[in-house]
């Protein structure tokens, strides 16, 4: 068996960069495709990472990702916009949501800002810590088509839909980010490709039993039960009927767009400023985590992490020492690149 592939972020993004320019992306909207995805394996969350990659490719080719959109603002309120991402690169509708919120924010303390009509958005806390590091508190979130299971149901009823808020913290902000689900679907699909088992309890497989074979895992789980089920409902919600592109309805119901790959998002961005001095607030955090911190631990615990805190050391030591890909993934990948004639190094 290919031994895994180790490669730095710097090769990895200029790589997959290069794979989205032959499928007819601008260098820009590539770029900003493979910083996002590259950013995720760095923060050693590999299934919103380049595994993506194929798949990415295979809904270009199906025509369910827009490798060129007009992407529009078709709405425009003093704290709110609405832009329809004309199903282009979820990366790129989400930098600029996260940027004409925190505008809106400026203006008026806080900003909205919705997406429809978007496609994969991938690792939504780096589009809430973009935000964050202008002092601006984000939550994101995004809806998807049926991949999991409504609390109580036998079959697929909601999306893993995710969400995300990050908060200003000097030069690393607090990022929460988040799937609905006991797990993110890409977590069971690294699992399969990296021949390894899951918990009990992340899925259950075709016959209504809980598996730990992900190639078997059909039927995530919600988070919590009705609380994860309801939670992804609400952003189907917000995300997707007040912009007007109901998403999970077509497939319960079997419309021509049921088998489409669509989603839409929003941010919320709230200027801390303008509720405050942004140096009280950030005090105030610091305190709260030193002492949340110093509280006892229980038996089987090392450390009190705070949200994003092991990602942002992952990065860190990922930096110096590449990103380790999983051989099955990185095949896939090499397949990809030698179908636009990139020769992967």
């Amino acid at each position: 068996m290919p031994d895994n592939k180790n490669i730095s972020a710097d090769a990895l993004t200029k790589l997959v960069s290069s794979i989205f320019v032959g499928t007819g992306m601008s260098a820009a909207h590539a770029g900003k495709v493979a910083e996002v995805l590259v950013w995720a394996d760095l923060r050693g969350a590999p299934s919103h990472g380049v595994q993506r990659v194929p798949r990415y490719v295979e809904i270009i080719a199906q025509g369910d990702m827009n490798p060129r959109p007009d992407i529009k603002i078709v709405k425009d309120l003093p704290a709110a916009i609405i832009i329809d991402a004309d199903r282009g690169p979820g990366q790129v509708s989400m930098m600029l949501a996260a940027s004409e919120a925190t505008k809106k924010a400026r203006a008026c303390g806080i900003g909205l800002a919705l997406v429809r009509r978007t496609t994969h958005t991938a690792a939504l806390g780096y589009y809430t810590r973009l935000a964050a590091l202008e002092g601006i508190a984000a939550i994101a979130a995004s809806a998807s088509w049926p991949n999991m299971g409504y609390h109580g149901t036998a079959q697929v009823g909601v999306a893993t839909n995710p969400f995300s808020i990050a908060v200003p913290r000097g030069d690393e902000p607090l990022v929460l980010d988040m799937a609905t689900a006991v797990v993110a679907l890409g977590k069971i699909v690294h699992a399969a490709r990296s021949g390894q088992s899951i918990p009990l309890g992340w899925a259950l497989d075709d016959d209504g039993k809980p598996t730990t074979d992900p190639k078997k895992a059909t039927l995530p789980l919600p988070l919590g039960g009705p609380k994860g089920s309801g939670l992804s409902l609400m952003i189907e919600c917000i995300a997707s009927l007040i912009t007007d592109n109901p998403i999970l309805v077509d497939t319960l119901e079997g419309t021509e767009l049921a088998n489409k790959h669509r989603q839409n998002a929003f941010l919320i961005a709230i200027d801390v400023a303008a509720f405050g001095l942004l140096d009280d607030f950030t005090t105030s955090l610091e305190r709260t985590i030193k002492d949340l911190k110093a509280l006892p631990r229980q038996e089987d615990v090392d450390e009190i992490l705070m949200p994003g805190e092991r990602g942002s050391r992952e990065l860190k030591k990922r930096q110096q020492t590449g990103i380790t890909i999983p051989a099955a993934t990185w095949a896939e990948i090499a397949r990809v690149a030698e179908k636009f004639g990139v020769t992967p190094d």
